[in-house]
């Protein structure tokens, strides 16, 4: 797969602080994107999730710690593999203030993640669909709070190049959308009554901005 990026779009890429300005950057190389190992730049990667509240809004919050791990040929992407883990410790809110409700801490007992016992999550593909020129469907499998059930994430692939002399690897970028009922993991405290919409939904959205680092740029 080929594309262009252009000078200024690259040096958003960049790690800050290694360009001196965006006329430094020369134009990024159309080579085909190599296949190979790639890790995920946590420095370009999102995670957030969405849950219905009350049915007067869908509360959002992230998670700050995660990795994964990719193998993956642009020619082959139903043969991509991914395992990804999250540090469920490192979820985040808008309203951490111990002096009230620190509603961080208040998600990670026992009645929601249960960090304690089950400080990590963990995610891994087990077959691809390609559904578009450049989108995907992931089946894998979501171990949470000790509990292994499948989740799909429809994925885009977002393109990526060889390599810069500035930033010398291979890079590619997914978005991606999954939906998950949190009771199938053992979090049902807070649903509400059938029929109603007065508690914290079942349904949870998992939403993905991921960035991979992989082969180095060959410089002959």
């Amino acid at each position: 797969m080929k594309f262009h990026l252009p000078a200024l779009a690259l040096a958003a890429l960049l790690p800050l602080g290694s360009i001196a300005s965006a006329q430094d950057v020369p134009p990024a190389s159309t080579a085909a994107v190599p296949a190979g190992a790639y890790t995920l730049d946590k420095s370009h990667a999102t995670m957030i999730f969405k849950v219905n509240h009350l049915g007067f809004s869908n509360y959002t919050a992230r998670f700050k710690r995660f990795d994964a791990q990719l193998q993956f040929d642009p020619e082959k992407l139903a043969a991509a593999q991914l395992t990804a883990t999250v540090d469920a410790r490192s979820i985040e809110t808008d309203f951490p203030d111990p002096a009230q409700l620190d509603f961080n801490a208040q998600l990670q007992d026992k009645d929601w993640l249960d960090t304690a016992q089950f400080p990590e999550m963990k995610y891994v593909s087990k077959s691809i669909d390609i559904t578009g020129k450049n989108t995907l469907r992931i089946h894998g499998e979501l171990t949470l709070r000790g509990i292994t059930k499948p989740v799909v994430l429809e994925a885009t692939y977002n393109g990526g190049y060889v390599g810069h002399p500035r930033d010398p690897h291979a890079r590619v970028g997914f978005s991606a959308q999954g939906v998950l009922q949190r009771s199938d993991f053992g979090i049902s405290y807070g649903l509400p009554a059938p029929g109603t919409t007065m508690g914290v939904g079942d349904e949870v959205t998992l939403i993905l901005e991921l960035e991979f680092s992989g082969p180095a740029l060959k410089t002959s």
